[in-house]
């Protein structure tokens, strides 16, 4: 899960690099490349649709960019607002939160539905979540969230990707039962497979995990969340950077010696056998993932540096903690594999940064994704505005956007939801008037099914309540699953609203006084667009 700052372990700087610095970073940062690793059989796709056309005369326009948030329950950081709710607050909250996902002009949302071996829906494989229902003896809460949540991103059209903890059994104590096992939930998993259990760290904090190293717990960690893809209309599933935990210090050991001793090839080294497990988990994650719902991405979101430049020559510019080394995820090699549909490093570092300078971070990154079809995204740090040095500065993000743009990256997923919704500094209404002030598509995929309907017909515009309305019918044998609305503005024809295709009006949600022309298109559940519409217009 991305962390406050007391579980970063970078050391923070406070003070701005000067702009000729910067400049230099970014020079050298944009030198490097990766080479492309060969094509892998099997995993090109027939390519997305290509630009669906004019409206009239004039070519249409939208952003294809990814924008979400993470809603996180643990701890019930973000929601619901405090565990044992009556479920009409509990959803009452979930679609304020939603609405501010639309307010944002997002188009995803990235909702905790396994923050610890537990669950948001009712499973054969986890007890219920206590941060949902306030308890911890498992009994169901009498009514099913995951559908509900679903549901109802869907109808304001945003993409609903399930966020996971793959490994984490339990929550430290007094939060929640530490490492005791007579303090979980009588029907957890880990009561039944203590094998299958290790804690870690000691003391206080300490908290159960699933062994990594240990076949059948993997499998059944698999299965616990293949079986929400297998339930639930999801769009993505979703991990964060917890696999092996981060190291504690103080003589803290993961004590998985045992299972080690059993299970390795002989010829592998500790932390070689441990990157090789979670490259295992994530590798047949994705093979499942395809298997069982094709059309549903798969996405990571791990720490901001994979090695140092000093420790690997093919490492970022940074002198910060290396996931590699220190939690054994080998993020550059799920990359190039093309394990993963997205990624999404958590680059929550300020720009001048000298442990790891967000201008000389981000390069390698999307030097990293290129050529491999997999789609950059990045974890966006809105938990620190406000913080003493650079990040007392409220364009701090929006700066951080302006890069993303510059280096070709293709989304950002903001932590977290309670800190947009906070605005500190002004600093999120800043980046959303430079660069979320208009709706966006989601960006396609080349792996995912394509299977983009015909053009719509828009057949009359209307004004009602402030809005405009445009009438449209689908055409063929192939319907939408969601519109995108065109209105004429000048040269281009600029994109003003989307849609689920369950709502058949179109709504221009803040027309012109004057006379204004709109075209339709329809897209699939990839996001591959149709053809537009004939354009319709509306009078003063």
């Amino acid at each position: 899960m991305p962390r406050p700052p007391a579980r970063l372990i970078l050391i923070l700087a406070t003070v701005l690099l000067g702009v000729a610095v910067l400049g230099l970073g970014l020079l050298r940062a944009a030198t490097y490349e990766e080479p492309d690793p060969a094509p892998i059989a099997g995993q090109e796709a027939v390519p997305a649709a290509g630009a669906p056309g004019r409206c009239g005369t004039v070519p249409v326009r939208a952003t294809r960019e990814l924008r979400g948030m993470w809603l996180t329950t643990v701890m019930n950081i973000d929601w619901p607002s405090r565990p044992g709710l009556p479920k009409e607050q509990v959803q009452a909250e979930y679609l304020r939160w939603l609405d501010l996902a639309v307010a944002q002009h997002h188009n995803a949302i990235f909702v905790h539905v396994r923050p610890s071996g537990d669950a948001f829906w009712p499973s054969a494989y986890a007890p219920w979540s206590e941060w949902l229902t306030g308890k911890r003896d498992g009994r169901s809460p009498g009514w099913d969230p995951m559908e509900f949540m679903v549901a109802e991103a869907h109808a304001r059209n945003l993409e609903f990707h399930a966020w996971f903890n793959p490994y984490r059994g339990s929550q430290p104590a007094p939060a929640g039962p530490g490492a005791d096992f007579a303090k979980l939930a009588p029907n957890h998993p880990l009561l039944k497979h203590r094998d299958w259990a290790i804690s870690y760290p000691d003391g206080k904090t300490a908290r159960l995990y699933f062994d990594p190293g240990n076949p059948a717990a993997r499998r059944f960690v698999e299965d616990a969340m293949l079986e929400a893809v297998g339930k639930y209309d999801v769009d993505g599933v979703h991990f964060d950077d917890f696999f092996y935990p981060y190291p504690e210090g103080g003589g803290n050991e993961f004590r998985d010696g045992a299972s080690f001793a059993k299970r390795a090839d002989k010829s592998l080294g500790r932390a070689d056998w441990r990157r090789q497990n979670v490259d295992t988990l994530v590798r047949e994650m994705s093979e499942r993932i395809r298997e069982l719902k094709p059309w549903v991405k798969f996405g990571i979101s791990p720490f901001g540096i994979w090695r140092n430049k000093a420790t690997d020559p093919a490492g970022s510019d940074s002198n910060g903690l290396e996931s590699y080394d220190a939690i054994y995820a080998d993020t550059r090699r799920w990359v190039r594999e093309r394990w993963l549909d997205y990624i999404v490093p958590q680059l929550y570092w300020a720009i001048g940064f000298d442990k790891a300078d967000y201008a000389k971070v981000l390069p390698w990154w999307s030097a990293l994704v290129k050529g491999t079809g997999v789609q950059l995204y990045i974890g966006q740090g809105d938990y620190r505005v406000g913080e003493k040095g650079p990040w007392k500065q409220p364009d701090q993000i929006e700066r951080q956007l302006a890069l993303n743009d510059r280096y070709g990256v293709q989304g950002s997923v903001h932590f977290s939801a309670k800190q947009i919704r906070e605005d500190r500094l002004g600093a999120v209404t800043r980046y959303r008037t430079k660069h979320y002030a208009t709706p966006a598509l989601v960006p396609t995929m080349r792996r995912l099914p394509l299977r983009p309907p015909e053009a719509p017909r828009a057949t009359a515009a209307r004004r009602t309540d402030g809005k405009v309305a445009v009438e449209w019918q689908a055409r063929g044998g192939t319907e939408p699953v969601s519109w995108a609305l065109y209105r004429v503005d000048g040269a281009a024809a600029n994109l003003v609203a989307t849609g689920r295709a369950g709502k058949q009006d179109a709504v221009d949600p803040a027309p012109p006084a004057g006379a204004a022309t709109y075209c339709l298109s329809g897209l699939d559940r990839s996001g591959n667009e149709s053809a537009i519409s004939d354009p319709v217009s509306v009078s003063p």
